[in-house]
């Protein structure tokens, strides 16, 4: 596999930083995930919206006192350039990563020690179940205003890990957060979506998660392609036990749906209606079976 690092395409194993690195010792930095999804024709590679991933890392890097290599569009040739030296025809996960790359002691925030990092994997399935049980974790999503979640930032995953390792030893698959206000959040990497009385819900990206660009785009293909209600609004813990549907959403999780929250088991324990057609929908997009939503989507080998 070839990765590339500061202007330069190299092997993997030539990727590296040192150990006495700020994004090493203090978690400083940032990242973004790109999901590309292999066509009909199984050659064809669709990169979905590479345009606002780019620019959300590009406002991270901002935020966090880091240097982009280029401009959006530079960026965004040389995350497909990846893909064509590793010769990807498969699903596919891109992570472009952004750090502060000193090897001085302190954590001070410095453009100028950015390095820009990007690597891919295959992906398939992110969560490699049909349906997912999960419960409300006693750690809280820690607020935007201390680590700002809006920009992925590297340190703070650290309070996603804390949440789904609590979450794995009780017997569930993934953690919801609530805020320190006691309003749900998100999981510990997704979006949540419940559905009640045929209305689709979610929490604003305000409630200390992160901007979704899956959470927005499915929010456009309910309204817009499927017809279907979406009211976006506070939501309280207990609202998600009583549910009549709930998924999870994100780059890696794509469209998960969820069967039980704390052990209360959500309409009639499978994968509610809305949830199956959103699903559904969204991958067909992915693919580039979607006319209307080609301009969503980057080819790779075109």
């Amino acid at each position: 596999m070839v990765t590339y690092i500061d202007g330069k395409f190299v092997p993997d194993e030539e990727a590296s930083v040192s150990v006495r690195s700020r994004a090493l010792n203090y978690g400083m930095g940032c990242f973004g995930g790109v999901r590309g999804y292999l066509a009909d024709d199984e050659r064809e590679v669709y990169l979905f919206r590479l345009d606002l991933h780019v620019r959300r890392l590009a406002r991270s890097a901002k935020v966090l006192y880091l240097r982009m290599p280029g401009t959006d569009e530079e960026v965004g040739r040389i995350l497909v350039e990846l893909l064509r030296r590793n010769d990807v025809h498969h699903d596919v996960y891109i992570r472009p990563l952004l750090i502060h790359n000193s090897n001085e002691l302190a954590p001070v925030l410095d453009e100028a020690s950015t390095s820009f990092i990007a690597y891919c994997m295959p992906l398939a399935r992110y969560i490699d179940k049909d349906a997912i049980d999960v419960c409300v974790s006693s750690w809280r999503r820690v607020r935007d205003n201390g680590i700002p979640s809006r920009t992925k930032p590297t340190g703070a995953y650290l309070n996603s890990a804390l949440a789904r390792r609590e979450a794995k030893d009780n017997g569930y698959d993934e953690a919801i957060f609530l805020t320190e206000d006691g309003l749900v959040s998100e999981g510990s990497a997704e979006h949540v979506f419940i559905v009640r009385d045929g209305v689709l819900v979610s929490p604003p990206s305000t409630m200390d998660n992160l901007d979704g660009i899956t959470r927005r785009s499915l929010i456009t293909l309910a309204t817009e392609d499927l017809g279907l209600s979406f009211v976006e609004r506070p939501i309280g813990r207990t609202e998600l036990y009583v549910a009549d549907e709930m998924f999870l959403c994100g780059t890696g999780a794509q469209v998960t749906p969820v069967r039980s929250v704390d052990r209360r088991v959500l309409g009639d324990g499978g994968v509610g209606p809305i949830t199956a057609r959103l699903k559904e929908h969204f991958l067909d997009v992915c693919r580039g079976r979607v006319e209307h939503r080609r301009s969503w989507l980057t080819p790779v080998w075109a």
